[in-house]
């Protein structure tokens, strides 16, 4: 039990991860970013290449897995944190005032795009991370409770809920999250009281791509794989966390992360993984059945 409830927290908090950028995009603007999980799998592959490059290099940093994996993740959330700021001007800037449905279609043809740009650039065949740089984080185990956890699931976990902590006190107190809240609320008041919109929901797009990165890289390194078309099941699903949760609301992305990689985990594990991609939208059903505005749905529309 504990090793299934250790898998889904893995799960569920890179699930809360890639939530934070949908729904930090949908309280600015309204809209759904479906590229989002494209950027996730962007954020992968750029880990292991930046890995594969490192390694080419080779010198003194090849010897040193733990530091070579930071830097790919650096470099991973920087290039990605670039993806996102692009995708916004390309692709929803000159929508911004259209109806809700042109923004819809776009953000369609800009996940297809860089699914196919990835599949073309890097092949469809599934892309190995390689097990040089995980096995310092996998190779001594710790017994708890009968559940085998690596040091490599603790990182995974720890960095998740240091993350998205930071995000929240990012959010909560400083200046700039104070800006991008007003923003959310009122885009014209923000506006009139000297905010600048343009820069706030750039920085939007650029926070959430940087967090849907950091995800790729830890996904890839601990299933030690990903391919072009990844994105698109995961961020579905990450989607469904932050309408569990609450759309719009960050600590209600965090928590339906978190719901929903257990829930998920529990389910493959004592029912059938045969439904793996089923229990997610049975668990959304459910919720929005009861609670039609989500998990902590309530709390947005105090707000408002």
């Amino acid at each position: 039990m504990l090793q299934h409830l250790v898998n889904g927290l893995i799960q569920g908090g890179i699930y809360a991860l890639i939530a934070l950028g949908y729904t930090m995009v949908y309280g600015i603007l309204g809209m759904i970013n479906f590229a989002h999980g494209e950027i996730y799998m962007i954020g992968a592959y750029l880990g292991i290449i930046s890995l594969a490059v490192l390694t080419a290099i080779g010198g003194p940093i090849s010897g040193l897995p733990i530091l070579c994996l930071f830097i790919a993740l650096i470099i991973s959330v920087v290039f990605a944190a670039g993806y996102g700021f692009s995708i916004e001007r390309v692709a929803y800037r000159r929508l911004r005032h259209a109806p809700v449905l042109s923004a819809l279609i776009s953000a369609i043809g800009m996940s297809t795009f860089l699914q196919n740009y990835i599949m073309v650039a890097q092949g469809k065949e599934n892309k190995a991370f390689p097990a040089f740089f995980k096995e310092p984080l996998i190779s001594h185990p710790y017994l708890v409770g009968g559940a085998r956890i690596s040091l490599l699931e603790i990182v995974i976990i720890a960095s998740c809920v240091l993350i998205m902590l930071g995000l929240h006190l990012f959010i909560s107190r400083t200046r700039i999250g104070r800006a991008m809240r007003a923003t959310a609320q009122d885009k014209k008041m923000a506006a009139l009281v000297g905010i600048d919109i343009n820069r706030i929901i750039s920085l939007t797009f650029i926070i959430g791509s940087a967090l849907a990165a950091a995800g790729g890289v830890m996904v890839s390194m601990y299933i030690s794989t990903t391919r072009f078309d990844v994105g698109y099941m995961t961020g579905i699903k990450a989607f469904t966390a932050a309408v569990l949760g609450g759309i719009g609301n960050i600590p209600g992305a965090m928590l339906g992360g978190f719901l929903l990689g257990v829930v998920e985990t529990l389910g493959i594990a004592y029912i059938s993984p045969d439904y793996k991609e089923v229990y997610a939208f049975v668990i959304l059903m459910l919720v929005l059945i009861v609670r039609p505005t989500g998990l902590l749905g309530e709390r947005l529309a105090e707000k408002a």
